[in-house]
């Protein structure tokens, strides 16, 4: 499975495309930092790390998570 990494320098989004059920829940809860259009499609220096950690934990399928 592949994994791409996008850091801020304090914190890392592990996204797995193939876990991914495409709810859109990342985009519609922080749309400055995914945007499925866009290449790379997560900017993460576009939200704090809070931010960020509270978003991914909201992931319904897995396919985002932090590595600090």
């Amino acid at each position: 499975m592949i994994t791409k990494e996008y850091s801020n320098g304090e914190v890392t989004i592990l996204w797995k495309a193939e876990k991914s059920i495409y709810a859109g829940i990342c985009v519609k809860t922080l749309p400055k930092v995914y945007n499925p259009k866009d290449r790379p499609w997560i900017k993460v220096e576009n939200a704090s790390s809070e931010e960020l950690i509270d978003q991914v934990s909201k992931c319904p399928s897995g396919a985002l998570s932090i590595k600090k």
